[in-house]
């Protein structure tokens, strides 16, 4: 199974922080955040990486190459602008193959086993499977919802008493016909939407992880990171 990291954002939460650094270069504890996607990846048995990139995206190129420095096999998608996350699917897909692909968010930092999904085999008709994780702090209302056994967007969902939902960690196992099926498809455009759609045909699973999970969108989340990593 291929990897792809997201990596292609302007990174303005971020400014300034990310006026001359695209933020997949920003250091954690000594090393560039992508770098510890890279080193988990091959940690879990990933061996071929894809890499969309557009704002400062030469620099990431720069510093990673190849990938023979991590023992893994990266190829790069250049977007000439960002092209959202499920338009970056489908520019890459050509890079991806047919097979299902590991999908993580570049700005993301979780400590969530990858290797479990290295050999997920999605169910038949099934399109996707995401990690999800307890809401956090900045984001109460969460993303989705488990109802029934089925999964859900909250806002489109009754969420029981006592229940939050949950958010999408950015990790996630997805059918290249996720996309290829998806009949609103343009040159931009979120995977929630397309995650909207495949959810009311069935096609997606999900599974809840509880350790650890940072969104580093911000300066006060990345500090957050670093200190977590440094203790």
């Amino acid at each position: 199974m291929k990897a792809m990291i997201l990596a292609a954002g302007l990174g303005k939460r971020m400014r300034p922080l990310t006026d001359h650094l695209p933020k997949p270069l920003l250091p954690v504890a000594g090393q560039p955040l992508i770098v510890h996607h890279l080193r988990r990846l091959k940690a879990a048995g990933f061996t071929e990486v894809v890499i969309n990139v557009s704002y400062l995206g030469q620099m990431i190129q720069d510093a990673l190459g190849d990938g023979s420095e991590f023992d893994l096999s990266i190829r790069y998608s250049v977007e000439s602008e960002p092209l959202e996350t499920a338009g970056a699917i489908q520019y890459a897909l050509e890079l991806l193959g047919c097979e299902p692909f590991l999908l993580v968010n570049g700005d993301v930092w979780t400590d969530c086993p990858l290797s479990p999904l290295l050999n997920m085999k999605l169910p038949k008709n099934g399109l996707g499977h995401l990690v999800l994780v307890p809401n956090p702090e900045f984001k109460a209302g969460g993303d989705f919802a488990v109802a029934n056994g089925e999964l859900e967007v909250s806002e489109l969902c009754p969420i029981p008493d006592g229940q939050a939902g949950y958010t999408f960690s950015g990790v996630s196992v997805l059918s290249p016909d996720l996309i290829t099926r998806y009949p609103f498809s343009r040159e931009k455009y979120p995977l929630l939407e397309v995650f909207k759609w495949a959810m009311a045909n069935h096609a997606l699973t999900a599974q809840v992880y509880r350790g650890s999970w940072i969104d580093v969108g911000t300066p006060e989340r990345l500090d957050k990171l670093k200190s977590l990593l440094s203790g």
